[in-house]
């Protein structure tokens, strides 16, 4: 699942350092942005079978790779 997330993350943010620094503030350095965020969301969805509304989304839980990954597996 990690690689999974990692090469959804690296594809959409075409920046292959979110597989290094898996702490990164993703929103604060600029490298997701909403619409990236959308993407992300809908490819996680069709990759790894969870779905994430919207209207449910709270960017504080997802804002590096490492809490993306986190939760990912706890809604896998």
């Amino acid at each position: 699942m990690k690689e999974t997330v990692l090469d959804i993350l690296a594809n959409i943010t075409g920046d292959d350092e979110v597989r290094e620094d898996l702490d990164m503030e993703l929103y604060e350095s600029g490298i997701l942005d909403s619409m990236a965020t959308v993407e992300m969301l809908l490819e996680l969805q069709m990759q790894c079978g969870i779905e994430v509304p919207v209207s449910d989304f709270e960017r504080t839980e997802w804002d590096t790779p490492n809490k993306i990954i986190a939760k990912v597996e706890s809604m896998g």
